[in-house]
């Protein structure tokens, strides 16, 4: 892209359009309060961080390329051709503007509107927690023709900016590698980095993201470039699903000042997936915009059908639920100031953009259904049968709600409940099979653990309508126990249990009845999973003994290590090795130590970073279409270990 010396937005991007909040002072001392985490999910912000200043001028007009590069030794390196940081002095702090954004906290050109109409970071915390965080970083801006050049460590500026050479280019460059006293023994990951930057391509319809990890000796490059924006982003969506239309609804357009872009498509699939974005932020927990939509959808598809005689019965209303049944939608709108809330700050708050959303929605839906009229009637077609299921499952569905305090016989008779009342206190085990069941029941703590067996493998959520899904008894169970609800009914205060820990033997039918259940709650219950209630418990695989001592080995290694250990590197034979193929197998005692008890216990808490990416991979393994679950298979049986034969 050329620099353009005559359009005025580009002039106005100067120091001048820096605006300071400071306290970077802060960040080093609490890095959690402003990435989320040091782990593996604090370590990759990071890099969304610098990309979002790169996709904030995408946004506004001024970059079509932006280039990210995993370097060796874990650095990383983001550049973009769009206006490059103002390099001018700041009036207020004496120092060049770039300075200003790289050292100070919540300082940037996203807190101007003249500079930016809307801009991307949830919490705007910007490339200063970047370079605080970073053992170093290293600025090159490319402005005015010249190339600008600094560098800080630990946060601190090192050396000064100064122009060190002639260029025809524009944009920034950033480069820092992390500070490993911070994020120790940190590699980045490809894959969680990808899904972020597709996401960005996709929502930023033209822009150019290019991806190249060069820690290996032959680099990895993959770029991404989607003229078709959403509705690119829906096909790849539904790539393993059966579309009912080959056309893929596409709306875009602008209301009351806020530009909205909606796309989706209807599949022969009997779950909705909905995803909603804020400037380029994925809201998993919804918010206003979404209400707009599902609001709009519903009334104009009933409206549309009542007018043109779809219904068979003049009383037949549809639902909500039923017009989503096989739905795939992403909504983007762009708001000036987005006000975020819920407890995981990705839910839209603002509450005239529900009004908005559905206004722009409904028009431009109404509009498209009469220009499409066999589109149309498909999806009157498929919300009926969704209408029809409704109505055969409703007995089922009453089966499922947990009545008062005092009616507690109306729990699962299998359920074995703990004495606390506390939800906050309190969690449940969603056990595999009666055996393990009773030697869980046995080695729990009763205050506060209760337990769950459940029969067998589950129904599979992803092929069984909800007619289908509610009759079966493990699901209802679940229902039940966990106090909460079903779809329009979910009320999250109900839930039971704070901690719904999913407990499988460590073989391969463990693993998939873990998978059932996580479709199960990804499905129909995922703001169980958005809140972090979910947990899925670790029990060993080895018992390694030596005399009258113990340890539990969790991995092949790990057993290895302690039979070396144990021995001082004398005869393996000396030890005793117990290979648990099952919870059953374990004494309630072992089974407590090993698993149930907080002071040792190993858990990993399932979260839901990306909603896109879990969809496919759930549409994937658990759909219709088989040759795409071969090609998952065949292309990662290498990472494969400790398969049951």
């Amino acid at each position: 892209m050329s620099e353009n010396q005559t359009n005025p937005a580009v002039k106005s991007y100067s120091a001048e359009s820096i605006t300071v909040l400071k306290g970077l002072e802060a960040v080093r001392k609490r890095p959690a309060m402003y990435i989320g985490d040091v782990g593996k999910r604090g370590l990759h912000h990071l890099v969304y961080e610098v990309v979002d200043n790169s996709i904030d001028e995408a946004m506004g007009g001024y970059c079509d390329k932006i280039i990210v590069t995993i370097g060796k030794g874990e650095t990383i390196t983001v550049e973009d051709n769009g206006r490059g940081i103002p390099v001018d002095m700041h009036k207020e702090e004496g120092i060049p503007a770039v300075e200003v954004v790289m050292t100070s906290l919540h300082a940037g050109g996203k807190f101007d509107k003249d500079s930016y109409k809307v801009s991307g970071g949830l919490h705007g915390v910007g490339v200063s927690v970047v370079n605080a965080l970073s053992d170093w970083l290293a600025v090159e801006v490319y402005r005015d023709k010249k190339v600008h050049e600094l560098d800080f460590r630990l946060g601190v500026i090192e050396n000064r900016m100064k122009v060190t050479g002639k260029t025809k280019k524009r944009g920034t460059k950033v480069t820092f590698k992390f500070d490993d006293t911070i994020f120790s023994h940190a590699k980045y990951d490809w894959d969680v980095l990808e899904d972020r930057i597709r996401e960005l391509a996709f929502l930023n319809r033209g822009l150019n993201i290019t991806l190249i990890d060069d820690r290996a000796d032959e680099p990895h490059t993959e770029n991404y470039h989607y003229k078709g924006g959403l509705t690119q982003f829906i096909d790849y969506l539904n790539e393993n699903k059966h579309p009912l239309h080959p056309q893929v609804i596409a709306i875009e357009g602008e209301k009351d000042d806020v530009p909205c872009e909606v796309a989706f498509q209807y599949t022969d699939s009997y779950t909705e997936n909905i995803l909603t974005y804020v400037n380029n932020i994925n809201t998993i927990e919804g918010g206003t915009h979404l209400s707009g939509l599902r609001t709009a959808l519903t009334r104009t598809l009933n409206n549309y059908a009542t007018r043109n005689n779809l219904f068979k019965k003049t009383s037949t209303t549809l639902s909500g639920d039923d017009v989503r049944e096989g739905l795939t939608a992403v909504i983007s709108i762009k708001v000036a100031e987005p006000q975020f809330e819920g407890q995981t700050k990705t839910k839209l708050g603002n509450g005239e953009i529900k009004g908005i959303v559905d206004s722009f929605v409904s028009d431009q839906l109404n509009e498209f259904l009469e220009q499409h009229p066999a589109i149309a009637k498909r999806i009157i077609e498929k919300s009926l049968m969704a209408a029809q299921a409704r109505d055969a499952a409703r007995k089922a569905r009453e089966l499922t709600r947990r009545k008062s305090a005092l009616e507690s016989g109306d729990l699962p008779g299998k359920l074995a409940d703990c004495s606390i009342k506390d939800p906050a206190l309190c969690e449940i085990y969603l056990v595999e099979g009666d055996s393990a069941g009773g030697s869980a029941k046995q080695g729990r703590d009763r205050r506060y653990q209760a337990i769950l067996p459940l029969r067998g493998k589950i129904i599979n959520s992803e092929k069984a309508r909800i007619d289908k899904l509610l009759n079966n008894n493990e699901i209802r169970m679940m229902i039940t126990a966990f106090g909460t609800g079903f779809k329009e009914e979910f009320d999250l205060e109900k839930l039971r249990y704070h901690k719904i820990v999913i407990m499988t033997d460590a073989d391969v039918d463990g693993a998939h009845i873990r998978t059932l259940i996580l479709t199960f709650l990804f499905r129909y219950l995922p703001e169980l999973i958005i809140n972090g209630h979910i947990y899925i418990a670790m029990p060993p695989l080895y018992r390694v003994s030596v005399g009258k001592k113990e340890k539990y080995a969790y991995d092949d290694d790990e057993r290895d290590l302690y039979i070396k250990q144990m021995t001082d590197g004398g005869d393996p034979t000396k030890a005793k090795i117990q290979r648990y193929k099952g919870l059953g197998e374990m004494n309630p005692d072992q089974l407590w130590n090993t698993t149930m008890d907080p002071e040792t216990r190993t858990m990993m808490r399932v979260k839901l970073d990306d909603a896109a990416a879990a969809d496919r991979i759930f549409s994937t393994l658990m759909g219709d279409i088989v040759e795409p679950r071969r090609e998952f298979i065949q292309s990662h049986a290498k990472y494969v270990v400790n398969i049951d034969t």
